[in-house]
Parts: structure tokens; sequence; C-alpha cells
């Protein structure tokens, strides 16, 4: 019987590559629980190569440890078929551990075609020394390779099925459980080699055209280590890249859930806002129409919110806001919904049982604001009044149950405030006007029924034009011309308004151009800010973009906000008025004198012009006070170095009055009357020749 011997050092490298594999199989199988799709066959297939060539690496190194007093050989073609059954059989095993469940009948089965797999792999590769005669196997130690083959199939199946998905310490268990399974499949090998008997006058018959292991152990070793270190790192890269994309997903869709936010939500109470609560409409409806009920739509609006704002400032305005928001949510139940979609307004979406039930919640929410709120140590008492509209019965849309619901709270604050009240027929009409008002507004916007009138200023002291103030006008196709005073608050509450002043600044520009290129070179065009466009954070680059479209010099254009509107957040309009001065556009505090002015604010606002308030102007010749309110507010203006404007001059006493003060400029019916842009100039130019004249 010959007796064969082992290099220490390759059955030590054989141990090191069965655990290696090992690893490798168990990273590859929680890299392919975690892919999708077609990536899953190509991780299996690249997975089984490399296992494949992991494990058969580890039973060749071990066969050319195993040396005999003879010239040992290895058969290609029976050694590549050994290659073959091995990644067959790892292909199986990453297959079996993948699926979503592992019975033990499953596990039971997976180990014995394993367990042959890698028991016919070693057998295989021994036949392929091709020994004469033939190998001679010891049953009880054949036996044993087989169990041990079956056993350790089974373990790592189990194993791998454990450890497929990402969990804390993942990597320490993987590493513990290779050295086990390392060990495993090196004990089979051991054995079936410990298990094979060569009889005395035996030769290898590959010995002489087979491989042998001149240089092919280490070059086994090499594409073995290769081939497992490729795969290795390719699965913890792409890992790692996984995690990163999934990170990046969870960036991404916290940016969408944070835009969603802002989107839907006041940025002020975090409450639902107007796009949020008509989709909330809309869903009650849809509920209401599907499965019956009813419910009330609660317009609320602050009484006494703009003497506090006014009085103790902007901030503290929208601090009381946050409280009354608070205080109401508190209130909610889970079906409602609380919008903010105004200054001091909120929208209560409330689903009823009954439409009666709509009188106790109506009252609790006047009650709830009645009480006195805490604010910065100061009490603060406000009220409100409460307009309700209840569906079905008081709409067909979201609209118009809004407009029906703001009707009814207008009645109840001309009924006094601090209450609520219904919304009925009587109130209908004036309603249904708003809403048809509100459509043929939105028709204007697309159809550009809308056009400016042009009221001329002049210099007081030699009476020459000087400029023109640019006036909205709405040519209705059905209700003929009208004046601002009937649709610019419906834009603003509506958003409108943003689209209309970015148009009337753009057709105010134009004009001034053309009147530019005629020659009049020192006019200056005003156009009038509402409060929601002075807080819009693109009116710096709607100006910018209006002077620079038109080719007018910055300096020809005069914005007008009011003396409300600038003082109400005093630092936020010191940042804007800014911006617009250092572009060299002109700004004038319009009806000064009306507000709740701070001098110290006042004189830090980079104004150019005062605009004297019209009521002061109507009955300074009657009245002594507002003859000293005038003086005093032209006084004023000297002593800050800006410009005068009296505006609603009618009368020659008033206009002498206003000059002999020191007033820069002038306007009004006396002087000229709103004109189309023709006309205007037409007019103008008479003017000027009278006064050559």
């Amino acid at each position: 019987m010959l007796t064969g011997t082992y290099s220490p050092t390759l059955v030590f490298i054989s141990l090191c590559v069965a655990i290696l594999a090992s690893y490798t199989a168990l990273d590859l199988s929680g890299r392919i629980a975690t892919a999708q799709g077609r990536a899953v066959h190509l991780w299996t297939l690249g997975g089984a190569l490399a296992m494949g060539v992991g494990v058969w690496s580890m039973h060749f190194i071990g066969m050319l440890a195993f040396q005999l007093p003879i010239d040992l050989g290895y058969d290609i073609s029976i050694t590549a078929l050994s290659l073959l059954i091995a990644v067959l059989s790892c292909g199986f095993a990453l297959w079996l551990v993948n699926q979503s469940t592992l019975g033990a009948w499953q596990l039971g089965i997976g180990a014995l075609i394993m367990g042959a797999g890698i028991s016919a792999m070693h057998y295989t590769g021994m036949a392929a020394m091709r020994m004469q005669p033939g190998i001679d196997y010891d049953p009880s130690l054949f036996v044993a390779s087989l169990l041990i083959a079956v056993g350790a199939s089974a373990a790592a199946l189990w194993i791998a099925f454990r450890l497929r998905r990402h969990t804390p310490y993942v990597g320490l268990f993987r590493a513990g459980a290779a050295v086990v399974m390392g060990f495993a499949i090196v004990g089979m090998h051991y054995t079936g080699m410990a298990a094979a008997r060569f009889a005395d006058g035996s030769f290898c018959g590959a010995a002489a055209n087979g491989l042998n292991g001149n240089g092919l152990d280490g070059l086994v070793l090499i594409t073995t280590l290769a081939v497992l270190s490729i795969a290795l790192l390719t699965s913890i890269l792409d890992a790692r890249l996984e995690a990163r994309t999934a990170d990046l997903a969870d960036s991404l869709t916290q940016a969408n859930r944070e835009l969603t936010q802002l989107a839907l939500h006041d940025t002020l109470t975090g409450l639902p806002n107007r796009m949020l609560l008509a989709d909330r409409i809309d869903q009650a409806m849809s509920v209401v129409l599907d499965q019956g009920g009813c419910f009330a739509l609660m317009f609320i609006d602050l009484d006494g919110f703009k003497p506090v704002n006014d009085a103790f400032g902007h901030h503290m305005g929208d601090q009381l806001l946050r409280e009354v928001a608070l205080r109401l949510r508190e209130d909610l139940r889970s079906p409602d919904t609380l919008a903010r979609i105004g200054g001091d307004e909120f929208v209560l979406l409330v689903q009823l049982a009954e439409p009666d039930d709509a009188l106790r919640v109506a009252a609790r929410q006047v009650a709830l604001i009645g009480r006195s709120f805490r604010v910065a140590e100061h009490e603060l008492q406000i009220s409100a009044s409460l307009g309700i509209a209840l569906f079905p019965g008081n709409g067909l849309t979201a609209d118009e149950l809004l407009m029906n619901a703001d009707a009814a709270m207008y009645h109840a604050k001309g009924a006094g405030k601090n209450g609520y009240s219904f919304f009925d027929a009587s109130m209908n009409s004036n309603a249904r006007k708003q809403l048809l008002l509100l459509q043929d507004l939105r028709t204007a916007l697309v159809e550009q029924q809308f056009s400016l009138y042009y009221q001329p200023k002049f210099d007081a002291s030699n009476g020459r034009p000087v400029g023109a103030e640019a006036l909205l006008r709405w040519e209705h196709p059905t209700q003929g011309l009208l004046l601002p005073d009937k649709f610019i608050d419906l834009a603003e509450k509506t958003g409108l308004i943003i689209p209309i002043g970015d148009w009337v600044l753009n057709e105010a520009c134009r004009q001034m151009r053309e009147w530019y290129v005629l020659g009049y070179t020192e006019w200056r065009i005003a156009v009038n800010l509402s409060a929601l466009q002075f807080c819009h954070a693109g009116l710096v680059e709607s100006v910018a973009k209006a002077l620079a479209t038109h080719h007018l010099p910055a300096n020809s254009l005069t914005l007008e906000i009011t003396e409300t509107t600038a003082m109400s957040d005093a630092d936020a309009s010191m940042t804007v008025l800014q911006k617009l001065s250092e572009m060299g556009v002109d700004l004038s505090i319009d009806d000064f004198g009306t507000g709740y002015s701070s001098l110290m604010y006042l004189k830090r606002l980079p104004a150019n012009e005062l605009k004297i308030d019209r009521g002061f102007v109507r009955d300074l010749e009657h009245d002594s006070d507002d003859a000293a309110i005038v003086s005093a507010i032209v006084a004023l203006g000297q002593a800050l170095g800006l410009r005068i404007v009296a505006e609603g001059v009618e009368t020659d006493v008033q206009q002498t009055f206003l000059t002999k003060l020191g007033c820069d400029s002038l306007q009004g019916y006396l002087l000229g009357h709103p004109l189309p842009a023709e006309r205007f100039l037409r007019d103008i130019r008479l003017a000027e020749q009278s006064v050559v004249d």
C-alpha cells in the first residue's frame, strides 16, 4: 500500500481558501438578497462562479498538497468537470438561500443536493488522477466524508439564509461563520482523502500528459484569490454604492417632503394653505356625495388684529397668529382641517353628523378666540367673526363654498363682530357676484382686458409736467370700465394681484419708454405696489426684468407703497427697499400720515418721496388741524431731504396753499384727470403750450 504525505503549507493555504470562499459566499448571498430585477440573476451567476472556483480551488490545492512516492498528474477534462460540478452546486446553494422561506424539508433536500454535489466534485477530482489500478476507498471514511459534506452543506445553507440581511455586526457574524464553514469543507476533503487507498505498484495515468504540481499550486492559488477578491470587492463596493444611493434617495425624499410641506402649508403657522384646503374641500365633497352626510366650511376673521399689529409691531402680530392657530388646532378633530389663507383669515372644514351641529362648533371657535392671549408678556384681547357655509346646500365647488362662507363672515362682522352667521339666500346675490367676478378676473388676465390710465404730476413751482401715476382700469366686457376699488380686494384675497401687478409694472415701463424716446427724459412714472406684491419674494427681480425689457433707466420709475405696508415689518421692508434703491429706482411712501409711523424707522427707509394723503388735502381749507398736519408733513419731509407730493388737489386754494408750503409736485383733478396714454400726452402738450404762452 502506497503511503501519502501532505505539504503543511499547501494544507494551510487550502484552509484559508476555504474560509475566504465561505465568506465570499455569505457576502454574495446578502448581495443577492438586496438586489432587484435583472441584477439578481447577474449576482447569482457571478456568485456561483466565484464560490464554485473557491470551493474547487480549496479541493485542488488540497490535492496538490498530497504526495505519493510516484509521479502524480490530473486529467484536464475530468478536472474541468469537477470545477463545473462545484460551480453548479454553489449556484444551487445561492438560489436556495435567497428564497423567501427556508423550511426544514427545504433545508434537508438542499443539503442533500449540495452535499452530493460537493462530494461529486471531490471524488471526480480524485478520479482525474486516473490511477492504475483504481483507488480503493475505506467504506467508513467514505461514508463519513459524505455525511460531513451533507452536514456542512446544511450548516452553510442555514447560516447563509440567516445572515443574508444587513443587520448590525453582520460582517463579524459572517466572518465567524466563514471560519466554521471553511473547517467543515476542509474536513470533508481530507476525510475523503484519508479514505483513499493506493495499492503497491500503482501508477498515475495522468502523470504524463495531465496537470502536475510544477508551479500549478501557485497558479491555482493566485487565480483563485483573484477571483474571490474581485467578487468580494465588487460586492462590498456595490453594497456601499447601494447604501449611498439609498441615503441619496432618503435625502431626496426628505427634500421632496419639505418642498411639499412648503407648497401646501403656511410658513408662519404650519397650517394647510389655500391650495391644500381646496383639495381637502374637494375630498370632503366627494365623500358626502358618495356616502352621504354633510360638512361645514367656517371662514374665521380676527377682529382687532390690525390694531395689535400696528401698535406692537409685525413680530407681535405673527406671534399672536401662531397662538391663535395653536389654540384652534388643539380643539381640532382628526377628520377636520384648519387652514390659514390670508393675513388674519382662517378656514375650518368640519365634518358634521347633522347640519345643526355647526352651531355648537361655531360658538366654540368664537369662544376660544375670545379668551385672552398671553404673548410676550402682554395680555392681548381679540375676537372673531365667523361665517358658515354648509355642504350640501351652500355651493357646488370649493371656490363657491369659500366665497359664501366669506360673505357670511362679513355679515357677522357687520352685525357687531364677535359672533357667527350662517350663509343664506339673502347673501347669495353678493357672493355669487363675487364668484363670477373672480372668474372674470382670471379671464381678464388671460385676455388682457386691463389697461392703464395716467394722471399727470406737475411741478408746484412752475406748473410743468414732471411725470404721471399709472392707474389700473379693467375694461370688463359687460360691466364696462371698472376702477380698482371694484376688484383689487378680490385680487388681493385670491393672490391674482401678483400677476396683475407684474402686468402693470411692465406696461407702465413700456409706456414710459415711449415717452422717454419722445424726449421726456426727466419724467418719472409712478406705480402703486399692493401689500401682497411688496411681500412677494420675486418683487425685486420683477422690477429689474421690467426695466431691462423696456430699456428704461431705473430713476424713471417710482414705486409707491403705503405707509402701513412699509411699517408693518420695518426690518423686512428695509431690506427690500434697500435692494430697489440700489438699483436706482425711486421710492415713495404713499398716503403718508394715515398709518402708525415710527420716525426712527422712517429716517432709515431709503425713500425719495413722501406723498400726502388726499384726505388731509381735501379739508385743509376748512380744517385747521388738517392744515397743521400737512404743514408738519412737509416740514418733516424737507428735514429728511425727501420730495413732497400732494395728491387730491381739486381747488385753486389748495394748490396755492401747498405751493407756498413748499411741496415739490402736485396731483389732482384740478390739474388733470386720469386718461389713456394717447389723450394724456395730447393734454400734456396743451398744458406745456399754455405754460410757455
